[in-house]
């Protein structure tokens, strides 16, 4: 069965593990592999090519004018990067966000996964562009939920959950519609130092990808 995002948030609490990391040769190349695959099928949905699209702003939640910002930079299909997501993120978001405080996600694929590092994160910025930002948060949560299950049948269904295009998700997912937005993310990444998913960062300053350290830092930003 699957979580719904709301009882992740509840069954978080504090009780939060230290997170370790994905690694893998992130050079200034764009990680090459495939960012589709395997249409399958299972679908009525219209998969066709369509005009890629070259600039998104990064998925946020807060103040536009927040004296501090949180950017954490992961990818799909790392597992490091799920528990980070479904673990630490919960409190960052619900005690730290806000009041001055702005989080921002980034997408670095390592790749970890030649198809779904790339396929995953297109299908959440799909569902940001088609709706918004909450709802590309609350994607996010169901991706990583079921990061072990991936499938463009899953995809689509994900995005129909939350209200999304389903058929629209699994075209960018399965076409890669939003390749050039995450290799612009990756390399921005990759310029910051990067060197592994989940890397976060408060006000440009890495910190470990845990929420006590992310609030040690946001206190000391302030």
């Amino acid at each position: 069965m699957q979580t719904t995002r709301r009882a992740l948030l509840a069954g978080a609490g504090t009780a939060l593990a230290a997170t370790a990391g994905c690694l893998g040769s992130i050079t200034g190349g764009d990680g090459g592999g495939s960012s589709g695959g395997g249409n399958g099928g299972d679908t009525d949905c219209d998969l066709s090519a369509r005009e890629p699209v070259q600039s998104l702003p990064a998925p946020s939640m807060g103040p536009d004018d927040a004296s501090v910002t949180i950017m954490a930079f992961e990818d799909f299909a790392c597992p490091h990067c799920r528990t980070y997501h479904l673990e630490e993120f919960p409190s960052v978001e619900s005690e730290l966000v806000g009041d001055g405080v702005r989080y921002e996600h980034h997408d670095l694929p390592i790749p970890v996964s030649e198809q779904w590092s790339w396929a995953a994160a297109g299908a959440a910025r799909a569902v940001q562009d088609g709706a918004d930002d909450a709802a590309f948060f609350d994607y996010a949560a169901s991706l990583f939920e079921n990061q072990s299950s991936y499938s463009m049948s899953l995809v689509e269904s994900l995005a129909e959950e939350i209200g999304a295009d389903g058929c629209d998700v699994r075209a960018a997912a399965t076409n890669g519609r939003y390749r050039p937005v995450l290799e612009a993310d990756r390399q921005r990444g990759i310029e910051m130092g990067v060197e592994g998913t989940p890397t976060v960062f408060v006000n440009g300053r890495q910190v470990n990808a845990t929420f006590d350290a992310i609030q040690q830092a946001v206190e000391n930003a302030r």
